[in-house]
């Protein structure tokens, strides 16, 4: 079966949905979703720079949290465009928390220098952008397609021109003037993460296999405190970093305050440092998880405001209101991804990405808090924009497919990178990643976890969220974007050049 349409976006989270959106007036537009992505699971919020808050203080203290990687004209564009875009999404419909005043309630998390987060449902934010996204796109008339996108077609010239999907037990052709890759990080490459299953790094190893590179793949964030199950595996439940916000701590398990005198801002510190703090009291005391103390907030506070943490905590038989919240790191985010340009096109014609799976340059090599459903709305909006305004005409006939091929053995490929490619690594263990995985053949997972670890074995220092105990202190020497490709076997090598065309370490 073989249709066309104008555009493809393969994902539905905020950025897809958000590029289909901006798209639907002038193009036809398919929306692609294999399963759930992240959006809806995003408890925090939206930071954005509404009335006495500066977009240049946002600005600031993005990249501070981005240990000096952030792309400069790029975090200029969130944080001016970021407000436009979600007063956008409250005219989609998008249900805000609000004061009695009527404002919008603004709430503080690590980082921040200003209480410039905005949410939903108390700590159901994604859940509602979602909603109204989703809303918004069905009013607009886009169509949306289950399914799993498989591969990539290009015409002989080398330009991609649609996709191959699985979907009801068939493969389905799709032809296209430009496709978008909107399919999120690599969270299920790793054993135990944050997000849903279907986000496990295919849009990566699409894009690397259809020649464009990668950046920044070394930087993946782990999230300070998600809710400790005594599951090692699958997704975790999240516990919002506004729970912080609002004033609970974190303890060792022998109750010492964790981040007492270790960094300005205590427990709102920047989400690498909270995680390398609890990684080290865990190791420390051999434990398999910290305490969030949240007692000394209004019980009346947590019910408003953490609906959805207090019912997680319920099902494991713990009480927000009066007991402490087992936590430990999770991977969460990933800071680098598909190398883009300001509209979001890729260095093949024809592809562009969006949202996680893309490298914007707005994180760094450490998202801010809350910066990532903004980083969504904004860029959406401008992938849709640039093909708005210079979407090419349609391709010649599909020459050949680039195609992805099966994994083997997934869950060793999830062991051995969250084993030497976590919140703590050094060259030894990453070497013996390398080893491991080499063995392991060219699927999609196998394709993530060696772009982390040939970035991660590459970067000589420690910078944001990557931390090597080998080489503990940031080197400013190494202030280029380690950059990644395929050879000529088909495996993740470093470029010679980055995103600024230069070295990539010390010269």
């Amino acid at each position: 079966m073989t249709r066309a349409v104008d555009v493809v976006v393969i994902g539905a989270g905020a950025a897809g949905l958000s590029a289909a959106l901006g798209l639907a007036a002038t193009r036809q537009v398919l929306v692609l979703s294999a399963g759930d992505g992240s959006t809806p699971w995003a408890q925090g919020g939206v930071s954005v720079a509404f009335g006495d808050d500066d977009p240049l203080d946002h600005a600031h203290d993005t990249n501070v949290a981005g240990a000096g990687f952030c792309d400069p004209r790029n975090v200029r564009a969130l944080v001016e465009e970021g407000p436009q875009r979600v007063a956008e999404l409250i005219a989609h419909g998008a249900l805000f928390d609000r004061r009695e005043d009527g404002s919008l309630s603004r709430t503080l998390e690590g980082g921040h220098s200003h209480p410039r987060i905005v949410h939903a449902g108390g700590d159901a934010t994604g859940a509602e952008v979602d909603r109204a996204l989703r809303a918004a796109v069905a009013a607009a008339g886009v169509e949306t397609m289950s399914g799993r996108t498989i591969g990539l077609t290009k015409s002989a010239s080398g330009r991609v021109c649609g996709v191959l999907v699985e979907t009801g037990g068939e493969t389905v052709r799709i032809d296209a003037r430009a496709v978008v890759l909107a399919t999120g990080g690599i969270g299920n490459a790793y054993l135990a993460s944050t997000n849903p299953s279907a986000v496990r790094g295919d849009g990566i190893a699409l894009a690397l296999l259809a020649g464009a590179s990668l950046v920044d793949m070394e930087f993946v964030q782990f999230h300070p405190t998600a809710l400790f199950t005594g599951e090692t595996r699958g997704q975790l439940p999240l516990v919002t970093e506004a729970v912080r916000g609002e004033g609970a701590v974190l303890r060792d398990v022998r109750g010492r305050l964790i981040m007492a005198g270790r960094h300005p801002r205590a427990d709102l510190a920047p989400r690498d440092i909270v995680a390398r703090e609890i990684e080290a009291a865990m190791r420390r005391d051999g434990s398999d998880h910290v305490w969030l103390d949240a007692r000394s907030i209004e019980p009346e506070v947590l019910r408003r405001r953490f609906p959805t943490v207090l019912a997680s905590c319920a099902s494991i038989g713990v009480d927000l209101l009066s007991e402490q919240i087992p936590v430990a790191p999770a991977e969460h985010f990933l800071c680098g991804g598909v190398q883009v340009d300001r509209d979001g096109a890729t260095a093949v014609p024809g592809l562009y990405a969006v949202g996680e799976v893309a490298a914007t340059g707005v994180h760094g090599a450490n998202r801010l808090a809350s910066n990532s459903l903004l980083e969504g709305l904004v860029f959406g909006r401008r992938v849709a924009t640039a093909l708005t305004l210079d979407l090419p005409a349609a391709s010649s006939t599909a020459s050949y497919d680039v195609v992805l091929t099966e994994d083997r053995e997934p869950e060793r490929i999830r062991a051995i990178l969250t084993k030497y490619a976590g919140i703590r690594r050094d060259g030894a263990g990453l070497n013996a990643a390398a080893d491991e995985l080499s063995a392991l053949g060219n699927g999609p997972l196998a394709t993530v976890a060696r772009s982390v670890i040939v970035a991660a074995t590459a970067r000589q220092e420690s910078r944001g969220c990557h931390w090597r105990s080998d080489h503990p202190h940031t080197d400013d020497r190494w202030d280029e974007h380690v950059a990644i490709r395929l050879d000529d076997d088909g495996l993740p090598t470093v470029r010679d050049s980055a995103r600024s065309g230069a070295r990539v370490g010390p010269g």
